[in-house]
């Protein structure tokens, strides 16, 4: 009975497993066991070993240099071999990022992709493009809860940076809209309380507009600031709860409806009230 082929997975679709890493790792202390092995072991060369930081060097001299362990007996073996094996692996882990950024580089400083393709090990500028895309994979996350590293393919790192933008361009419009809500917000404040003896005011209305009063003169500090925003979030709600109750306007004359109306439109742009 032929064997049921499983159907390969769409390649922007998140990963079912995420990968196992080595992620974060004192080097320099694994370096050291490794060498303290080597001294215990009595390895005449030791000195030669390059320093805890050149991991490299140092796997280089202990691969090499294997044989002197066997006078520590087999568990020391065992021991300096498994060092090893994560050292290497952690290395591998590096090297895709770092090759990412050296790619970086190269086409920031104008290198085309034709002359980046021997240099990253394949045939045609096309391949270089690509291969040079599933690198990224490692700096991208993908859009399920726990964030899975992408998969490793052109299409789904395409995805990532597109959801990416997305995210950016949602972020920059909400930092525009705050931006614009503290340049406004004292000019408004300070039109609504001028507009004061044409409002329709109750108890609670009343007290918000007070405070807005009381903080307008010295309102500087980012803390003053956000008083000031939650103050009049606060006058304005109050105000619309006058009007649904009474059924009649919160303003008697032109100029405080227009500055009721344009209080409420910047707390509604800063996300404090719902849109009327």
């Amino acid at each position: 009975m032929a064997k049921r082929r499983q159907a390969a997975a769409h390649p922007t679709k998140p990963l079912v497993r995420p990968p196992t890493r080595i992620g974060s790792l004192n080097v320099g202390a694994v370096v050291a066991e490794l060498r303290q092995l080597h001294e215990a072991a009595g390895d005449p060369d030791v000195e030669r070993m390059p320093g805890d930081e050149e991991i490299f060097g140092a796997l280089l001299y202990c691969e090499k240099h294997a044989f002197a362990l066997r006078r520590s007996g087999i568990e020391a073996q065992r021991s300096a071999a498994l060092k090893r094996v994560q050292l290497w692996e952690y290395l591998r882990e590096q090297t895709d990022l770092h090759q990412l950024r050296a790619v970086t580089d190269a086409r920031s400083a104008g290198v085309p992709w034709v002359q980046l393709a021997p240099a990253l090990a394949v045939a045609a500028p096309s391949a270089a493009y690509n291969k040079a895309k599933r690198l990224q994979a490692v700096t991208l996350t993908d859009d399920t809860a726990d964030a899975r590293p992408v998969r490793r393919t052109p299409e789904a790192v395409l995805e990532a940076e597109r959801r990416r933008a997305l995210e950016a361009e949602a972020e920059r419009r909400k930092q525009e809209a705050a931006e614009r809500s503290h340049r406004l917000l004292l000019p408004v404040a300070r039109r609504l309380v001028e507009q004061r003896a044409a409002l329709v005011l109750d108890e609670d209305a009343a007290y918000w507009l007070d405070e807005i009063s009381a903080v307008l003169p010295d309102c500087v500090t980012p803390t003053q600031m956000l008083s000031l925003n939650r103050y009049l979030g606060a006058a304005v709600r109050s105000l619309r709860k006058q009007e649904q109750l009474s059924g009649l306007p919160a303003a008697r004359t032109q100029e405080a409806h227009a500055a009721y109306v344009a209080a409420g439109a910047l707390q509604e742009e800063a996300g404090n009230l719902p849109h009327s």
